[in-house]
């Protein structure tokens, strides 16, 4: 196995020959040079792990020796060692991308700490999350057996996502496959305690056992923002946001918001026409129906004919809870980039509003146009890939843009929450229903349905779920884990297209248990 090999350069070289020796002696391979110059023929010449560089030299100094390394090997972590103490030359070396920073005189203890830093880091730290997994792996394994309640069920799910995030930076650790394999079975036994739990959750609103649902997350989270903050308060609502997606954007954040963050299980079925409207409603499906019939009407459940009043949802709400505002209730649905990028240069025009709702369908674009993109498959063919899109998304955006505007407000609060999530589905469940069924992959309405209830929920009264009647005879299925439902005609076609693809409407950990995020600005 090839030794690390590590470049010292100093021109009193001699007086460090003890290091010399100890770095050698725990494996090291250790080349050391006098002046920048023969530093600049070295680096030309062999490839390094790690370099040391006196900051005072003869001749060439450090900092522009420094500087003609990072021009020709850019990657190469460089350890500034230097006798001052003065914050400038510190702020100097760091500003020319210096990756450590030692004082003379240095010890082996520093020496070897900074070798592991900068050369061992991701081989140590990769072995600390296989260690760590396979502890968090035993602590969900006991957790199963025992039974776990709503509130474990979202310590459970803590768990695995952010299990993921770490391998995600350590591609080496071959785990992969194990957490694949217990997040499957973990949304096996999920699928069990919703389906046994979920029509006493809806009767039991303010039952301790029993979780926030979707109805009570404007009346809970964002109300009693309104009633205390002196700014303005902004709620975005980003469709189809899974936890994991939030927590990588969360990283762009945390430098310029205080974040908390609480955590809700969405209604079922977990899609936009019946989430997102009871979330703005306050209401279940059921109840909004009465408000508004028509939503239901056309038994249709695409997003434009079954998400047109969402304004007027929140306003009855506003009404019904008696909340005062001090102005005009604003709405907003960003629904492309150019409607987005004119949202983020106007947002400082509503520093006197009061209460605006954002909705943000970017990401669930992006769950749906990788279905039918070759292109964005290739670019995203697991979910670290999908998390990694994500995120450069996220960089880019116009969203974090109007955050980030939001933040140069005074006083401003902001409420970042979903409707619901989506998960990769990759299992077909074969389903049989009349022509006038809904076409939906992860849930269907209509007479006649059948499916094997391995697979779905099989909801028979949909009133006893809170759910729009549609008629007398309509039945709804929701499919369970990672299933999702193919007519029989053209079978095999439709499998192969779907599989593989990340839908939402069903139960399964990532589509249900969601985040309720609160954003201030630093102080």
């Amino acid at each position: 196995m090839r030794k690390p090999q590590i470049l010292w350069v100093d021109d009193e070289i001699d007086l460090l020959r003890s290091h010399i020796i100890f770095l050698t002696e725990k494996d090291y391979d250790v080349d050391t040079v006098t002046n920048g110059e023969d530093a600049i023929n070295m680096v030309t010449e062999k490839n390094y792990d790690l370099i040391f560089l006196d900051e005072m030299m003869a001749g060439m100094g450090g900092l522009e020796t420094l500087a003609r390394i990072k021009e020709l090997k850019p990657n190469i972590p460089v350890v500034m060692v230097t006798k001052s103490e003065e914050e400038s030359l510190m702020n100097d070396a760091i500003g020319s991308k210096i990756d450590d920073y030692l004082i003379k005189p240095v010890v082996p203890s520093q020496i070897l700490l900074t070798c592991k830093k900068n050369i061992d880091k991701q081989k140590i730290t990769g072995e600390y999350v296989a260690k760590d997994y396979l502890q968090t792996f035993n602590d969900i394994s006991r957790k199963l057996m025992m039974g776990p309640d709503f509130e474990e069920w979202i310590e459970i799910y803590l768990k695995l996502v952010n299990s993921e995030l770490e391998l995600d930076t350590h591609p080496e650790v071959d785990l992969r496959q194990t957490i694949i394999d217990q997040k499957k079975e973990c949304n096996q036994e999920f699928s069990k305690f919703v389906e046994k739990n979920y029509k006493n959750w809806l009767d039991s609103e303010d039952d301790p056992y029993s979780p926030e649902l979707t109805p009570a997350i404007v009346k809970n989270h964002v109300f009693p923002e309104l009633e205390k903050a002196p700014g303005p308060v902004f709620l975005f609502v980003l469709d189809c946001l899974r936890l994991d997606q939030w927590l990588i954007m969360e990283k762009t954040l945390l430098e310029i918001f205080d974040i908390e963050k609480k955590y809700y299980y969405s209604i079922l079925p977990t899609a936009t026409p019946y989430a997102r409207n009871s979330l703005f409603a306050g209401a279940y499906p059921s109840e909004i129906e009465k408000y508004f019939p028509d939503l239901w009407s056309n038994n249709k459940d695409d997003e434009k004919s079954q998400n047109k009043h969402e304004k007027q949802l929140l306003q009855r709400l506003i009404v019904r809870e008696r909340v005062k505002l001090r102005n005009d209730l604003k709405y907003m649905k960003i629904i492309d980039p150019d409607v987005g990028r004119n949202f983020e240069q106007n947002i400082l025009s509503h520093k006197k509003t009061h209460f605006m709702a954002v909705v943000v369908n970017f990401l669930d674009m992006i769950a749906h146009g990788r279905s039918d993109s070759d292109i964005l498959k290739e670019i995203a063919p697991d979910e670290p890939a999908y998390r990694s899109l994500t995120a450069s998304w996220f960089r880019h955006s116009s969203l974090l843009g109007t955050f980030k505007q939001i933040a140069s407000m005074k006083n401003a609060t902001i409420i970042v929450t979903t409707d619901h999530g989506s998960i990769r589905t990759l299992r077909g469940a074969k389903v049989l229903g009349d022509k006038e069924a809904s076409t939906n992959l992860r849930f269907k309405f209509g007479r006649n349905l059948k499916v094997d209830d391995k697979h779905a929920l099989f909801i028979k009264n949909p009133a006893e779920y809170k759910l729009p009647k549609r008629g007398l005879t309509v039945s709804y299925i929701i499919s369970k884990e990672d299933y999702y439902f193919v007519y029989p005609t053209d079978y095999h076609k439709y499998l192969s297209h779907y599989k593989d693809t990340f839908q939402h409407g069903g139960i399964s950990m990532e589509e249900m248990i969601l985040p309720v995020i609160k954003m201030t600005n630093k102080a």
